[in-house]
């Protein structure tokens, strides 16, 4: 078999059910293409992606629950995609995400086929896809983000941000302390910071991100360390470097 023949495996994901048709018309006069799942939606394409493990989604951008770089930012490590759109502003974070294509709709056979054959040659080359935090570092600078998601298994986990209590380091990944619940999520402390608003989360320690309006005070224990008290009780360390962060904003 040659390499323009290897197998793919390829989940459609676009909430238009006529663009999802297009797609997979295109795709059946494809050699060595297999469509295993269409998606209408950025949930069900994280569940395709888990369950399935195709190793090409054709993703939508824009769609309506979670859109295509929420989507990237969940499954992006696993499976190589191809954003599909109409809209040719995303071109520029398509690439800085690392997608290994862009398609303007209406999408062409020529310049699907196209894609195909890079996708192919990506995975070729054993190429690694979207490392952790590259959907955060493409977000536009004016950008904060206004939730969260974390992936458990197949199922997605949206975290209002004025529901986080603090994150904490934890090795390659970083848990969001949320309504008594804890969310493990791959990235690092540093790019969690970076999307949330600066007015309502300090770093307070190396490891901890506080929201604000959980800090009921400021103690310090027998070792004359400081501590924040949050509002449930709960007690974190607070490095000198962020009690000088706190006082700013107290």
């Amino acid at each position: 078999m040659t390499e323009s023949l290897v197998p793919l495996r390829v989940a459609i994901v676009d909430d238009e059910p006529l663009a999802r048709a297009v797609l997979r018309e295109f795709l059946s006069t494809e050699p060595g293409v297999e469509v295993v799942a269409e998606c209408a939606n950025g949930f069900e394409a994280v569940k395709a992606v888990s369950e399935l493990g195709p190793d090409l989604l054709l993703l939508d951008v824009q769609m309506p629950k979670l859109d295509g770089f929420e989507v990237l930012d969940l499954v992006g490590r696993e499976v190589a995609v191809v954003f599909t759109t109409a809209y040719d502003q995303y071109a520029l974070r398509a690439f800085e995400v690392h997608a290994v294509d862009y398609l303007l709709k209406p999408v062409s056979a020529e310049r699907l086929s196209a894609a195909l054959v890079r996708v192919r040659e990506r995975l070729g080359r054993g190429e690694r896809f979207t490392p952790p935090g590259m959907i955060a570092a493409a977000r536009p600078p004016e950008g904060r983000a206004h939730r969260v998601l974390v992936r458990d298994g197949p199922r997605v986990h949206v975290i209002p941000v004025d529901k986080i209590d603090y994150v904490q380091a934890q090795d390659d990944y970083v848990c969001f302390r949320s309504e008594g619940k804890d969310y493990l999520k791959e990235q690092t402390l540093a790019e969690t910071e970076a999307a949330l608003d600066p007015a309502a989360f300090v770093r307070i320690h190396r490891s901890y991100l506080l929201n604000l309006s959980r800090l009921a005070r400021v103690d310090q224990d027998e070792r004359e360390n400081r501590v924040a008290v949050l509002t449930d009780g709960r007690r974190l360390p607070v490095s000198r470097a962020g009690y000088a962060r706190l006082s700013e904003r107290l």
